[in-house]
């Protein structure tokens, strides 16, 4: 059986550890009041347990969340909820949880990283400080440690929470005397001791950029913290192209200026960094395919600029309103053995997952099916049975849960499984292309959804006529796609045949059929509409 998670404030359950720092605890939670995921930042215990010390920490957390909720940018994750349990003695901070790799994997994997992929991460980071320095909030301790690059590609700053506020009015978040910073990437001015201004982040990211350029730190490696904190104050690095070669000239001089001993010989503003990154950036060419990455691959940071964020479609499409046809498996077949898997745990996760989705948990019941899906595939293959099950059932809580970028490449993979496995005609393989089709047109891609249909519409046709719920449903969402992409005239040759079938099948009241007869009475069918009377 799955333990019961600790909560907090009756609301967040704390699932496991992301990550431990000198504040306190950062756990993958679970908000149950609005079914999703969050991060849970709970200060150290020991912190507070001293109950003449509580206020002055309840007091310096309440004003992290304030400062850290006041910026406003998508490269920093935004801030839901903080308080002060008294009668548990924790102090809580509730913030967006990022999916991704950390800049500092993507480094040891990939560095020295393409221009256009450092660029994009650096000038993602610029934008984020941007509005931080605007608060005005210096991060203080930038590093790739604290980058993340989320799943679609886009960068969020993070930890926040050891920000120097600048305000004269805010008490400030350390103690006194505490050095805050990684040696690596610490300007020379905090090495000194002095107060940290918001050239001291482009200090860092200098630091930073240089490492993604060249896969070095702009020291080396194996100097101890004390010659790392001589070197940044008295050493003058070495330049990135004695490391690699090829680099733009200008690129190479934004990142000695950047590591200017002296803040008043650096770029003035964050802005002023993202401007001299711009001709770096990739264009944007929103036509060309986006393909989903394949398992293990890290994201693409060029990707927010090359497919910039497209609007959301007038009219939302329908979430799938029945779950795919169950094939039973065998709980008490033999698995081999799943490293990282307790015996019996895909058939727990399977249960576990089922009961969430009845209770309307999705984002908890998607988390539960991901710890074992991995693993479970690196064992029995991604055609097996249980994982083929276990699949289908994250795909439709994806769907059902409105994230149609994930379920997309799912449901795509499982119909080409079951069709390989059962054949084209297979009744989930062609549910399956059908979900897959209508999240296609839930991303705003209608003319890709609308090629996909037409030959999906003749193989329905095929396997169950013309009046079938499945062709009916994907008959109507077509004709809707059509009037949303502007083919009016199309849509209007359709519709009478499609209202004649849903009136057949369903009656003249039922919900799909009123939906059709107000199109045609809108493009002017006055006749048909006489006629249905």
């Amino acid at each position: 059986m799955h333990a019961t998670p600790e909560r907090i404030a009756d609301r967040y359950e704390l699932v496991d550890t992301i990550s431990t720092g000198g504040m306190g605890r950062v756990w993958r939670g679970y908000d149950t009041v609005l079914d999703r995921p969050v991060a849970v930042k709970v200060i150290r215990p020991d912190l507070v347990a001293d109950p003449r010390l509580y206020d002055e920490y309840a007091d310096r957390f309440r004003r992290e969340a304030r400062v850290t909720a006041r910026i406003e940018s998508p490269g920093v994750p935004a801030v839901y909820d903080a308080a002060v349990d008294k009668d548990k003695g924790s102090l809580y901070l509730v913030m967006q949880l990022v999916r991704g790799v950390s800049l500092a994997d993507t480094i040891d994997e990939s560095a020295p990283m393409p221009v256009p992929a450092a660029a994009a991460v650096a000038a993602q980071v610029c934008a984020a400080l941007a509005e931080a320095h605007a608060v005005p909030v210096v991060h203080r301790d930038l590093k790739p440690g604290n980058i993340m690059v989320a799943d679609d590609g886009t960068v969020k700053v993070l930890d926040f929470g050891i920000a120097a506020v600048l305000r004269t009015d805010v008490t400030r978040l350390t103690h006194t005397g505490s050095m805050l910073g990684t040696y690596a990437y610490m300007p020379p001015e905090q090495v000194r001791g002095a107060p940290a201004t918001p050239g001291s982040d482009l200090y860092s990211l200098g630091c930073v950029l240089y490492q993604m350029l060249t896969g070095r730190t702009v020291f080396p490696a194996d100097y101890t913290h004390f010659q790392l904190q001589v070197a940044h104050v008295e050493e003058t690095p070495s330049p990135p192209s004695a490391h690699v070669d090829g680099l733009p000239e200008d690129l190479e001089r934004l990142v000695l200026d950047l590591l200017a001993k002296d803040p008043e010989d650096r770029p003035a503003t964050a802005q002023d960094v993202h401007d001299r990154l711009v001709p770096h950036l990739p264009r944007p060419d929103p036509l060309a395919p986006d393909k989903p990455l394949p398992p293990g691959a890290l994201p693409d940071p060029t990707r927010p600029y090359r497919r910039p964020v497209p609007l959301r479609p007038r009219a939302t499409v329908p979430s799938p309103t029945k779950p795919l046809p169950s094939t039973l498996v065998d709980a008490t077949a033999a698995t081999p053995p799943i490293a990282g898997l307790a015996p019996g745990e895909l058939t727990e996760a399977d249960g576990h997952a089922q009961a969430l989705i009845g209770e309307g948990r999705f984002a908890q019941a998607i988390g539960v099916l991901d710890d074992v899906i991995d693993p479970a595939v690196s064992v029995l293959g991604e055609e097996s049975a249980q994982v083929v099950e276990l699949r289908l059932l994250r795909a439709n809580a994806l769907a059902i849960s409105g994230d149609a970028r994930r379920a997309l490449p799912e449901f795509t993979t499982l119909a080409d499984i079951l069709q390989r496995q059962a054949g084209p005609q297979d009744e989930r393989a062609l549910i399956c292309r059908q979900q897959a089709v209508y999240c296609m047109a839930q991303l705003g891609e209608t003319t890709r959804a609308l090629h996909e249909a037409e030959g999906l519409l003749e193989r329905f046709r095929r396997v169950s006529g013309d009046r079938s719920e499945d062709v009916l449903d994907l008959r109507r969402e077509m004709v809707l796609w059509r009037l949303r992409s502007g083919d009016t005239e199309r849509a209007s040759s359709e519709l009478p045949a499609l209202y004649s079938d849903l009136r057949a099948a369903y009656g003249p009241g039922a919900p799909e059929t009123r939906q059709v007869a107000d199109l045609l009475d809108r493009l002017g069918r006055g006749r048909l509409g006489r006629s249905r009377s």
